[in-house]
């Protein structure tokens, strides 16, 4: 597909915010181009695939399994195949578009280039289809999920109909991606194999800054150095909204140096956006929001946990910056309920509540496992955690060993292998961590398979327990599992 093959045209919409009408940019046109996705089970992918089918481009692809997301998109009219075959790719396919797990060995890859299909990675697609539109895209190490959930979520309610790619599941949307009237359309940047590099957003929003992924980053210097070459990459005339408070986003906007403009969210008063007047209550807040010192209202959240005032505070700067009426985002701010897999209540059985968790890097474990303790406030606060990547174990394995102090117990099973060599995998284990664990204080015990985990589970929880799945993996079969086993055992 090339640029000729995407076409334009105009567009005129009411906008729902303070403005009447506008003028807005071309629009992609794609209906009738064929696009195969490679890897179409990814929520990026299946996102992004949606997307497309919403604006009437037919959709194939493939995927190792079958699932949620490619039933989805089944449903939605796509043609999703199960397991990788030269022979799954539409003879007639213009685009055809590969997650990044995917080898040049792959076989349809290799039949893509055969057949000489424009070939784009996700985060490139994504980026040409936003270039069409106000782009709005949310970038840190953590919270960029429910961050760019949250705002797709707050502009719909307050009357701007967002496009949104994001990823996870916003189940207050349906969906993790979706099609919208209006000229904004919010996305998920991330950082992994510097992807969001592809897209140059007209407002990007920085939530934090920390060692990640180093399997593709050889040290913090140059993940600093990716996130300000995203920041730089913003448009000219557009808006780089930052944490006010994360010491390496201040590095990229000293670097910047006045070569965007910059707004600042955080809990100082001297931020451009600020919480003051913090009240707790059941692990949730109240707080005021405050604009170059003028008070916006009084807000209030239903996630729990002082990091998601901090990500509130950037879906207030990033709404408000692009012209949303301050009252209409405060008013729906505690509408939103949160993300598939962030902080999830389960359900509560026979007094023992299950929660669901993505946490996979030491800050997220330790602000998830604070804010459940906080909320819940339960008698023994269960952690079946399964880290994910070997290589991510190795590189952290001692601020995952300090990271649960908030946990009474913690179950590891075996470690989630992925994008990882031999070398690593020879390196460290789940009974590894799990003895590195119990070295810090906190007791912690190593069981290879989920099943085993769950058998523990059933025996050992009482009236009063919360246990959490934790992890980027599959871990949570394991909540699923055992709320079934209580079922069964009623």
């Amino acid at each position: 597909m090339s640029r000729a093959r995407i076409q334009t045209q105009p567009a005129k919409v009411r906008a729902a915010h303070r403005y009447e009408v506008v003028n807005v940019v071309s629009r992609p046109k794609v209906a009738g181009v064929r696009f195969h996705f490679v890897g179409a089970g990814g929520i990026g992918m299946s996102g992004l695939a949606q997307f497309l089918l919403e604006k009437h481009a037919i959709v194939t692809g493939s995927d190792q399994s079958s699932g949620v997301t490619t039933a989805r998109l089944s449903r939605k009219g796509a043609q999703i195949h199960v397991g990788h075959d030269a022979r799954n790719v539409d003879p007639q396919a213009e685009v055809v578009v590969v997650s990044a797990a995917i080898q040049e060995t792959n076989p349809e890859l290799q039949q893509a280039r055969r057949q000489s299909c424009r070939v784009y990675k996700y985060a490139q697609l994504l980026g040409e289809m936003m270039s069409h539109f106000e782009g709005v895209a949310v970038a840190g190490t953590h919270g960029k999920s429910t961050t760019s959930g949250w705002l797709a979520y707050c502009l719909r309610q307050a009357g701007v109909d967002a496009n949104f790619v994001v990823g996870a599941e916003i189940p207050q949307l349906g969906a993790s991606a979706g099609t919208g009237n209006s000229e904004f359309f919010v996305a998920e940047a991330c950082e992994y194999d510097r992807s969001f590099l592809n897209i140059r957003p007209k407002v990007a929003c920085l939530l934090n800054i920390e060692r990640d992924h180093l399997d593709c980053y050889p040290d913090e210097a140059a993940i600093v150095e990716a996130f300000y070459l995203f920041a730089r990459g913003t448009k000219p005339e557009g808006l780089v909204v930052a944490n006010g408070h994360d010491p390496n986003v201040a590095r990229v906007i000293e670097r910047l140096d006045g070569e965007r403009a910059v707004v600042t969210f955080g809990f100082d008063t001297d931020c451009d956006f600020c919480a003051r007047n913090l009240r707790q209550q059941s692990g949730l807040y109240r707080f005021d929001a405050f604009h170059r010192g003028q008070l916006l209202g009084s807000t209030a959240i239903s996630l729990p946990g002082a990091h998601n005032v901090s990500n509130a505070l950037a879906v207030i700067a990033v709404a408000v910056s692009i012209g949303v009426e301050p009252a209409a985002v405060l008013d729906v701010l505690d509408r939103f309920t949160g993300m598939d897999r962030r902080l999830m209540l389960k359900g509560q059985f026979d007094g023992i509540t299950v929660l669901d968790d993505y946490a996979h890097h030491p800050t997220e474990i330790k602000a998830s496992l604070g804010a459940i303790r906080a909320r819940y406030q339960p008698k023994r606060l269960w952690c079946v955690y399964q880290a994910h990547q070997y290589s991510r174990t190795r590189f952290f394995l001692e601020e995952f060993a300090v990271a649960f102090g908030q946990a009474d117990k913690v179950l590891v099973p075996e470690i989630y292998f992925v994008r990882d060599c031999e070398t690593s995998r020879s390196e460290v284990n789940g009974a590894i961590l799990a003895d590195r664990i119990c070295r810090h204080g906190t007791d912690a015990v190593h069981l290879g398979t989920f099943e085993q985990i769950c058998d523990h589970l059933v025996e050992q929880l009482r009236p009063g327990d919360l246990v959490v799945t934790m992890g980027a993996g599959d871990v949570w079969k394991v909540a699923d599992e055992y709320i079934q086993r209580l079922g069964r055992n009623r």
